[in-house]
């Protein structure tokens, strides 16, 4: 049986020292296989946020194991960890957060100018994400000139132009409307299918969840249920 791309063992996470510690996950124990496309809900508070964030290498836990393809990632530094989100991780925002004065293009080579690579490169690699989310056309248009859709598009290109193992997306279809969110969700299982990059996604909305193959429901820190599905 193959080994989980990611594994968390009891992992906890403390915030606050003293009378003013909060404990924000109790334990945790999950494991996500190479290829999934899993959901993560739970209320305001119930810690998926919390363990997007470790997951992302953006925090770390108080204690326990989490290990990201055989590497025991809570005993990297931060350079191990910075590292780690360039070359295997790709993220996707509610708030797209793309610079608002450079063009599509632009944006979509910045994470590539981390890892070097002459110019013509990164310019050939971000027109092809741009084309694979559709906007073959836009890469000189800059933030202001495009819709909602059209800039979550663009970060979602920017978070792809790496060929990344993962893509965490939290919240992706926050700030769109019902139509603008289908054609997003689509666009996000058809990575997943056809390039088998591992999705995990946070949201509120059950339509939204629909299209992961798997639901953990999170509550008070700890994982509540965890539940196959069939996509829509």
């Amino acid at each position: 049986m193959t080994d989980p791309l990611i594994r968390l063992r009891q992992v906890t996470k403390t915030y606050g020292t003293g009378a003013a510690a909060f404990q924000a996950l109790h334990g945790i124990d999950l494991s996500i296989a190479r290829g999934e496309f899993v959901a993560i809900m739970g209320p305001s508070g119930s810690g998926k946020s919390t363990v997007m964030n470790i997951l992302g290498c953006l925090d770390t836990p108080s204690t326990g194991e989490y290990q990201f393809d055989g590497v025991a990632v809570e005993q990297l530094d931060r350079a191990g960890r910075a590292l780690l989100r360039r070359y295997m991780l790709g993220f996707v925002f509610q708030g797209f957060n793309l610079l608002p004065r450079t063009t599509a293009l632009e944006n979509v080579e910045l994470p590539l100018v981390y890892r070097g690579g002459s110019a013509r490169e990164r310019q050939a690699l971000a027109l092809r994400a741009l084309e694979q989310v559709g906007l073959k056309g836009w890469e000189t248009h800059t933030p202001a000139e495009l819709s909602g859709g059209q800039q979550q598009r663009v970060a979602i290109a920017r978070a792809i132009v790496t060929s990344p193992t993962v893509l965490l997306a939290d919240e992706p279809t926050g700030n769109l409307d019902t139509a603008r969110s289908r054609e997003i969700m689509e666009l996000l299982q058809s990575f997943n299918r056809e390039q088998g990059i591992t999705i995990i996604m946070v949201t509120h909305e059950p339509d939204i969840a629909a299209y992961a193959g798997r639901i953990i429901r999170f509550v008070d820190g700890m994982v509540e249920s965890d539940t196959a599905q069939v996509p829509a």
